[in-house]
């Protein structure tokens, strides 16, 4: 995000002598991306970043996935992952388990009730949405604050941990990229500034308000990283000092979050097809949003969408808020994902497109993952499909 944020204490010109505390030298490191052509950031740390005392692999939750074949459009049931007792004893990293996922992305969702490790994802950016329940996210660049309806956006190779905070326990939805999640290009200047027709800007960005500084010896931070052949692998490393050890940075580079309830919906007379909606982006994947809005006022409109062939993508749809007027019928509510395979026709449920004529107002809060390649299904995925979305335009009939 191409938006220059400092916080702590910096020198005056980069790449020279620091010493915030007397005469003890500040170590620079720079964080850039795309080989340090695109944003970055510079932290200044009490100790050198680099040095390690250990490492040993990391077992991964199961990222297995299964073509979903013979295709057929799905409803899973994510609340029926987690239950009781359970969450207490799950963090928001190593508790996550996979729903769907390809080459470019994978989606997992999680509920939990204690702090996680210090992690870094060293595979791509991390899009986490917070379904509700609230968490402080500790980073290098300082603490985040986090609460329902919030994405938390976190660049790839950011080292951190997720605290629950409160008695209700955390539930998130986790979009890990293999690449970098922007805002769209379209709704950006030449610059980098989002222009007057996206909808958001920046002041609905919150990066870090506070440093936060830890001291310890062989400090254990998980790492997840790309093996030899392309999977994905962890490795346990252990930091001869605290990561948290930043006196200052500065750059466009960092983490932040952006709620839900502060991106204002574009409507029309008639219904306006989902780029409108969409918030992020990476590569081979968009996200997007749909949120309590007016919505067409054309004298004939059909304000529910109309049906449609993703031809080029697959559909992902997370239900979480309000009440989704195209899916009644089908079993779908809070905490359900729709997936619609590219290549299947969807669209609403039998008598929703009738029922939809005259409505002035949908209350629905959706997050929507549409991806260019076909989308597989993880174990969490298998473990909460409903086995019977597929036939409910029709009633529920077989063949």
């Amino acid at each position: 995000m191409a938006h220059y944020r400092s916080l702590g204490a910096v020198p005056a010109k980069r790449h020279t002598q620091f010493r915030p505390e007397g005469d003890a030298l500040a170590f620079e490191e720079l964080m850039g991306e795309e080989g340090f052509s695109s944003d970055s950031s510079l932290l200044y740390h009490r100790h050198i970043p680099s040095a390690m005392t250990g490492s040993e692999v990391w077992e991964l939750p199961d990222t297995r996935t299964v073509p979903n074949h013979p295709m057929k459009p799905r409803h899973l049931k994510l609340h029926e992952l987690f239950h009781g007792d359970a969450r207490q004893d799950t963090d928001v990293v190593e508790g996550r388990r996979l729903v769907l996922g390809n080459g470019d992305v994978r989606i997992s969702y999680v509920v939990a009730g204690k702090a996680s490790k210090l992690y870094r994802n060293g595979v791509g950016d991390e899009c986490v949405y917070v379904e509700s329940g609230a968490a402080r996210v500790e980073t290098v660049f300082g603490v985040l604050t986090a609460r329902a309806g919030d994405y938390v956006i976190i660049p790839r190779a950011t080292t951190h941990r997720w605290v629950p905070q409160g008695e209700e326990p955390l539930r998130a939805y986790c979009v890990e990229a293999n690449s970098h999640i922007a805002p769209p290009r379209r709704y950006l200047s030449r610059y980098g500034q989002l222009l007057e027709h996206a909808p958001y800007c920046e002041r609905d960005l919150h990066g870090p308000a506070e440093l936060i500084q830890e001291d310890g010896t062989d400090v254990e931070v998980l790492v997840k990283h790309r093996g030899s052949g392309g999977e994905i692998v962890g490795t346990r490393f252990v930091q001869a000092h605290h990561p948290f050890d930043v006196v200052g940075w500065d750059g466009c580079l960092y983490p932040y979050t952006f709620n839900i309830a502060d991106f204002e919906p574009i409507t029309g007379r008639i219904h306006q097809p989902p780029p409108v909606h969409q918030v992020f982006e990476g590569d081979n994947f968009v996200i997007c949003n749909f949120v309590p809005r007016k919505v067409d006022y054309h004298p004939l409109a059909i304000p529910v969408p109309y049906y449609h062939s993703n031809v080029d993508s697959d559909e992902v749809m997370f239900y979480c808020g309000g009440d989704y007027e195209a899916r009644k019928g089908s079993g779908i509510g809070q905490g359900s994902i729709s997936l619609h395979p590219g290549g299947h026709a969807h669209g609403p449920q039998p008598g929703a497109y009738e029922r939809s004529i005259g409505a002035e107002f949908f209350d629905e809060l959706a997050v929507m993952v549409d991806t260019f390649r076909p989308l597989e299904l993880g174990e969490g995925g298998q473990a909460c499909d409903d086995g019977v979305y597929a036939w409910s335009w029709a009633g529920g009939r077989r063949a």
